[in-house]
């Protein structure tokens, strides 16, 4: 028996030798724990790509964005099949005021020669003037139309909308004689129109857009007419169920009858598509009478906001307004009621000679608009960030240095956007926020506020630039990195939304305001953050960095003031909201940056020039609240 519990002992003792014999060499399988002395060898393999060659530029192999070209392309895809690239990896942020609660939308429908130009590149590239849109925070629906079968929005498109709040609609068109041998063919029974409506919904669904733009530009026989409408509701119906926030709207082109008869307003003769889908964008030669007509159409009434009525910026054929007098359609527009559809707002890029002004007649444009469109708000929780990128520039920028000397395109690397407004003050001064591609923070661009502060105006000058609705914690940092020209001081003011009510209303807008306060540079959240952003130098390669705080005192004072401001009827623009929440109150405020001249030893105006490279807003870190 002793023998053997002794034989027992050695047996263990050798398998224990043996284990840690293994786990030594299994250690030394980790290329972490290789000797010094040894090599590390990787094999490469190289082989096809999984995906279709249309995913990738033949030029440059990068990975592409693209469109379907046939029927039998659409009814032959596959999830597993599908660019991975092209998956919209932002999703769709919440925004005040939202889609349903917006009484006259706006819609923008980007068609810009043939379409997948700088923007079909998934990962960017090098183009030294792209067309990008930046002016979110007007619009509600943003769609991609080309005249391909499927138009499959770019990702880059997706990723910068839902960042700011905006749906995305992809685009299924027929025109001419070969689209109506399509529509014949999938519009003949219930089998083949689930079938197309199947996949669309399966597409919308795995690259992450919000829905479609249906367009049929080609007549249709009785029996294809009379199953449209089926093929709308379950088309809407399918999108609904897997797809969040989704939409799907119906061109007017086609009526009830099946011939392609352009109406230019809701009626009778295309009601029937209306009634089965989510909205109805109308052709662009409509008169002030179609307005008329469709505000007293009983088919209209409770589902105004669901008529888009379409603008065409290029001002093809009779139409109101167009180009630089877009503005005086939309007056028309709102003045019934409507939303609004602007198609191709890309004319401003195009018709220009010199690209390098994009910048300036983009911001004029859209300043001509600014009237007669809503002003969102982010509504998500705290932290807020922005470098102001604008996904493009002329160099690429980190910590105001440059990591990246030539052009770049990227739309998904888009900041969160401010207003890009101009104003006239007294005495002949004027006030303008633009993006400047000359200088950065971070990105490709910082906010440039410029203009001429007139000698004989001693109070500050605000400059709007974010409107948010966001929950207040018990104390709020503002951190704030700028380079101000000589003799201009820079602070923050906290202000209570304007409220931008339509044209005519004569409704007081009160505001609120009131400056948080500035914290000492020996603050030790001051230090923190400096050490953060600055690497401990405040004021690194000209940039100032700053910080402000908004105490418990001055948020519940803030509250309490503006509580009969917000009392506003909600019938208003943009009218704010207060609500209590677990965070603190929320609201919808403006940030606002006030910027006075010191006193100058010379006459006349302060030529001003500050550029603006990032902001964060913010509760204190864990650990440095008091």
């Amino acid at each position: 028996m002793a023998e053997t519990a002794k034989e027992t002992g050695k047996s263990a003792a050798k398998n224990s030798d043996e284990r840690q014999t293994e786990a030594k060499r299994v250690k030394l399988e980790s290329c972490l724990d290789q000797p010094e002395e040894s090599s590390i060898y990787e094999v490469i393999r190289y082989g096809p790509s999984p995906l279709p060659a249309r995913h990738y530029d033949p030029d440059t192999t990068e990975p592409t964005s693209c469109g379907l070209h046939s029927m039998e392309e659409l009814l032959s895809w596959r999830r597993s099949e599908a660019n991975p690239f092209n998956v919209a990896s932002v999703p769709l942020a919440p925004r005040e005021p939202s889609l349903g609660s917006c009484q006259r939308r706006t819609l923008v429908s980007h068609d810009m020669m043939g379409g997948y130009l700088d923007d079909r590149f998934i990962q960017g590239t090098n183009a030294e003037t792209p067309y990008a849109f930046y002016h979110w925070c007007y619009i509600d629906i943003f769609n991609y139309f080309t005249h391909q079968l499927v138009s499959i929005p770019p990702v880059q498109w997706t990723n910068a909308a839902h960042k700011h709040g905006v749906i995305v609609l992809g685009t299924f068109i027929t025109e001419w004689t070969d689209g109506a041998t399509k529509c014949e063919a999938f519009l003949k029974d219930e089998e083949s129109y689930r079938s197309v409506a199947d996949k669309l919904v399966q597409i919308s669904q795995c690259y992450g857009f919000d829905g479609w733009l249906i367009n049929i530009e080609n007549p249709l026989s009785e029996a294809a007419v009379s199953n449209a409408p089926p093929f709308l509701q379950y088309l809407t119906e399918q999108m609904h169920e897997r797809v969040p926030s989704s939409l799907v709207l119906w061109y007017d082109s086609v009526i009830q009858s099946g011939e392609l008869k352009w109406q230019n307003e809701l009626n009778q003769s295309n009601r029937m598509f209306f009634d089965s889908c989510d909205g109805f964008f109308t052709n662009y030669n409509w008169t002030e009478q179609s307005l008329e007509s469709m505000k007293d159409y009983s088919g209209v009434q409770g589902r105004q906001a669901d008529v888009y009525v379409g603008v065409d910026v290029f001002a093809r054929g009779e139409v109101v307004g167009g180009m630089l007098e877009t503005n005086k359609a939309l007056d028309l527009i709102r003045k019934h009621n409507f939303s609004a559809a602007i198609f191709a707002p890309g004319w401003v890029y195009e018709s220009l000679e010199d690209k390098t002004e994009f910048r300036q007649k983009q911001d004029g444009f859209w300043a001509l608009l600014s009237e007669y469109l809503y002003v969102h708000r982010p509504a998500t929780p705290l932290p807020f960030a922005s470098s102001f990128c604008q996904g493009f520039g002329e160099a690429l920028y980190w910590s105001g240095q440059k990591e990246k000397t030539s052009s770049w395109f990227n739309l998904s690397a888009q900041d969160p956007q401010p207003l890009y407004l101009q104003k006239d003050l007294e005495g002949g001064g004027w006030l303008r926020r633009s993006g400047c591609p000359l200088d950065a923070w971070s990105g490709g661009s910082s906010l440039l506020l410029d203009g001429l502060i007139p000698a004989n105006l001693s109070a500050a000058v605000c400059a709007r630039i974010f409107s948010l609705h966001v929950p207040l914690d018990s104390r709020i940092l503002v951190a704030l990195i700028y380079k101000a020209s000589p003799g201009i001081s820079v602070s923050l003011q906290l202000s209570t939304d304007v409220h931008h009510f339509p044209p005519n209303d004569q409704r007081d807008a009160k505001t609120i305001s009131l400056t948080p306060e500035a914290l000492d540079n020996g603050h030790h959240l001051m230090k923190h953050l400096t050490h953060l952003h600055l690497e401990g130098n405040r004021t690194a390669d000209g940039w100032t960095f700053r910080c402000v705080s908004l105490t418990e005192a001055q948020r519940w004072s803030f509250a309490a003031a503006s509580s009969e401001t917000l009392a506003c009827s909600s019938s208003g623009m943009a009218s704010p909201e207060m609500c209590l929440s677990a965070a603190g109150w929320a609201r919808s405020w403006w940030w606002t940056w006030r910027v006075w001249r010191r006193p100058l030893p010379r006459c006349g105006g302060c030529a001003l020039k500050t550029s603006f490279g990032s902001v964060a807003l913010a509760p204190p870190p864990n650990g440095l609240r008091s």
